[in-house]
């Protein structure tokens, strides 16, 4: 887990990682609860490198 969030780091995971902070501090401020779990999840996804933060959305053409 520790290596995930020292490695790989790339501009898509940036890209999610401000996004999701952007918008968790936003919906915190707004007390909104479902921008809450969505900025959460966004943040986490940048953070952690999982889902298309990880680049496993895109489709390998060979």
């Amino acid at each position: 887990m520790i290596e995930n969030l020292t490695k790989n780091w790339n501009i898509t995971r940036l890209i999610y990682l401000a996004i999701g902070v952007v918008l968790l501090i936003h919906t915190i401020m707004d007390n909104q609860f479902f921008g809450i779990l969505l900025g959460s999840y966004i943040t986490l996804m940048g953070l952690f490198g999982f889902g298309c933060a990880a680049g496993s959305c895109s489709i390998d053409e060979k």
